[in-house]
């Protein structure tokens, strides 16, 4: 029989998952399943109840797409198919989808950063919340991949695990001071990707060394040194902040330099903000693989921020992942995995302005508009 989920070019993705249920009990169809999340969740769906209730809403509109040969499946039902489904083979499954779309888009910068998702605990069980750690496309607003850190692990463990995941040969990979690990920059140049890593007192010698750099540099004039800066100057709501970047390029002589692959250079973020009368400044140190220019270097810095203010903002604000209470089995990670993809299929919707809010309230109140994002332009197969 035709699978009618052909028709929104989405059962290409996958249609080699293995149904965690025993056939006996397969009363719905997996792509069927799965499918009808997707849309509940661009459309801004919370709760498995919110996602029957959808479903239900949307029987009619939904027949041509889907097979539903016993109806739109009950809330027990999804919580049972996401509990049980291997989020491994899932996540890879939506990973190829966002591969197609970004095929389209040529990636510069790609933020990886760790969040937490507070209520996905069970105190029951003793399993803690589940953090989650995502690959950002910045100027593409593609989440291009995410792991989950194991109960007792931490990020640092994760992080070469998401690498692996990702093509980030040619890009710029920015990671916070907890990525700052010879391992980690040595993981992201295997890759074929360029790092710049936020340096901290987790690498105390290194990070004394570059201080003392910048500092001694400064006392010269960086007289005979491969130095450039650039200031970006912005006001708003009161506040003027003033970002000075600097970079020396072509450095030597740090502290264990040759065990971090490929360091080409170091870099000094200064930021003076002025409100009011009152004057604050904090100063950042970072290494990085590539000898680029101050601009590009502030560019890449500044953007690290859009996975904490675009995609993790996005999930708590407009999805409330923080305050979803699914916690059983594989149920967090794999509704994790579908609300990364609900974000990046509605950020490359240009067909209406507005926030991702709107556009999800849109995409459960205009069947229409929710095709155009699920059918974002990819490939044909």
């Amino acid at each position: 029989m035709d699978d009618p989920t052909t028709r929104l070019g989405i059962s290409v993705y996958f249609e080699d998952l293995a149904d965690p249920r025993r056939a006996h009990l397969r009363r719905h169809d997996l792509m069927d399943v799965i499918v009808l999340t997707l849309c509940a969740v661009i459309c801004g769906c919370e709760t498995w109840e919110d996602v029957a209730l959808w479903g239900r809403s949307k029987a009619d509109w939904l027949k041509p797409y889907l097979r539903l040969p016993n109806g739109i499946p009950s809330h027990d039902t999804f919580n049972r198919v996401f509990r049980l489904l291997d989020p491994g083979p899932f996540d890879a499954a939506v990973r190829a989808w966002v591969a197609d779309l970004q095929r389209f888009a040529g990636l510069t910068t790609i933020a990886i950063d760790g969040k937490a998702i507070r209520h996905s605990f069970d105190t029951a069980s003793a399993k803690t919340a589940l953090q989650v750690v995502s690959a950002w496309a910045v100027e593409n607003g593609l989440s291009l991949g995410q792991v989950a850190v194991e109960d007792g692990s931490n990020e640092i463990a994760a992080l070469p695990k998401l690498l692996d995941l990702l093509d980030v040969s040619g890009c710029l990979v920015t990671i916070d001071a907890v990525g700052c690990q010879t391992g980690i920059a040595a993981k992201v140049r295997e890759r074929g990707g360029d790092y710049v890593l936020a340096l901290k007192g987790n690498q105390p010698a290194l990070h004394q060394a570059v201080t003392d750099r910048f500092q001694a540099g400064m006392e010269t004039g960086f007289a005979g040194l491969a130095y450039d800066h650039h200031t970006v100057t912005e006001t708003g709501h009161g506040r003027t902040d003033e970002r000075t970047c600097e970079v020396l390029t072509g450095v030597t002589g740090l502290p264990d330099q040759d065990r971090w692959a490929d360091l080409k250079a170091i870099i000094c973020v200064t930021r003076i903000s002025r409100q009011g009368g009152r004057e604050a400044s904090a100063v950042r140190y970072y290494i990085a693989s590539r000898a680029a220019g101050a601009a590009a270097f502030a560019k890449a810095i500044r953007e690290h921020w859009a996975i904490e203010n675009t995609l993790h903002w996005t999930l708590d604000v407009t999805f409330r992942e923080d305050a979803n209470r699914t916690r059983l089995g594989h149920g967090p990670e794999n509704l994790a995995v579908l609300r990364r993809l609900a974000v990046s299929l509605l950020k490359q919707d240009a067909s209406t302005t507005g926030s991702i809010k709107g556009k999800t309230k849109l995409a459960g109140w205009d069947n229409a508009f929710l095709l155009r994002v699920l059918l974002t332009k990819r490939p044909e197969k």
